[in-house]
């Protein structure tokens, strides 16, 4: 057999992927589905590895829908690379989502709201030298050597996925990413559930590697560094309200020598809005949903600040650990 596909499930939850499951464009007698439930996603991929029969596993989440070609498109892949043993493929938005699923579809695609993350929500061209920031095992194909090797962690939810392909590449494994395995996976519904998603991102990676590790890669650090800038930054405002226009100390703004460290201070936040204003713009016409650039020009902070502050909880979180130990 060639395939075995893994779904975790919780236990309260239906898999409506099988749905699509059943329209897929390869032989039935040449993949199988494992539906395992519990409340540990992890846990749950190990064990469906175990009752695997298939030369390769596929990882899949329970609330997408597959591309009929997905099984096609992992075998051709897996047969014109044979030094691959990881690839993973895009998950992007169902066309069905709701306005806010859809739009913060758009920022999760955006390098600006997600940055090397986006390749995870857009299919672009395929990268035979992929890492963690481009896969997520909502859609991973591995060769079942990687499983008898290496499993997910289940002590990290999120974060499992990025901790399996690190480890997978410290242990020499080739991992790739392809734009023709697709799948669409629903987003977030609402505000509150996309700052709750990201915002565990942010907090799993402290748990995940070392912060010394994480300097290696300082974009996942500037969410936090940005976070803390506009908190110094509200705290220099409560000192002197008159950088932000206060009538009462309107004279000290036609001072430039005593106000040009707070211009220099306030630069980067200028850029950061002229910048969140021109993707925002640049979203909606390429997604042509002019109306969209009014949510965008929100759902882009609310990215960034919900991981920092993830991320900068992850840290505080770790350190209290640490200090337990001893």
């Amino acid at each position: 057999m060639k395939f075995s596909l893994v779904i975790p499930v919780a236990p309260e939850r239906n898999a409506e992927i099988l749905e699509s499951i059943k329209n897929l464009d390869f032989p039935k007698s040449e993949f199988h589905v494992i539906i395992v439930k519990g409340l540990n996603p992890s846990k749950n991929r190990n064990k469906g590895t175990k009752k695997s029969i298939g030369e390769i596993i596929g990882f899949l989440d329970d609330d997408a829908v597959v591309d009929k070609n997905l099984l096609k498109n992992a075998e051709e892949f897996f047969k014109k690379h044979e030094e691959i043993d990881i690839v993973g493929g895009p998950q992007l938005t169902p066309l069905d989502d709701n306005w806010f699923a859809k739009i913060s579809g758009y920022a999760l695609s955006s390098k600006f709201g997600a940055w090397k993350m986006a390749n995870r929500y857009d299919g672009k061209k395929s990268d035979l030298k992929a890492d963690e920031t481009m896969l997520t095992s909502a859609n991973l194909f591995c060769r079942k050597k990687v499983m008898e090797s290496i499993g997910f962690d289940p002590t990290l939810f999120p974060g499992e996925d990025p901790k399996f392909i690190a480890d997978a590449q410290e242990k020499g494994f080739k991992v790739a990413y392809s734009p023709d395995l697709i799948i669409y996976h629903r987003r977030r519904a609402d505000a509150k559930g996309l700052i709750k998603q990201i915002f565990n991102y942010g907090k799993f990676r402290p748990a995940k590697e070392s912060f010394f590790k994480t300097l290696k890669r300082p974009f996942f650090l500037f969410p936090s560094i940005f976070l803390l800038y506009l908190i110094i930054s509200l705290a220099f405002i409560l000192i002197r309200p008159s950088i932000t226009g206060n009538i009462v100390y309107i004279s000290d703004l036609l001072n430039i020598k005593s106000n040009y460290f707070f211009l220099f201070w306030f630069m980067p936040l200028i850029l950061y809005l002229i910048l969140d204003f021109i993707f925002s713009i640049n979203e909606s016409l390429k997604n042509k949903n002019l109306p969209a650039l009014f949510l965008l020009l929100l759902i882009f902070p609310l990215i960034h600040l919900s991981y920092g502050a993830g991320m900068i909880y992850g840290y505080i979180k770790r350190q209290n650990r640490v200090e337990q130990t001893f």
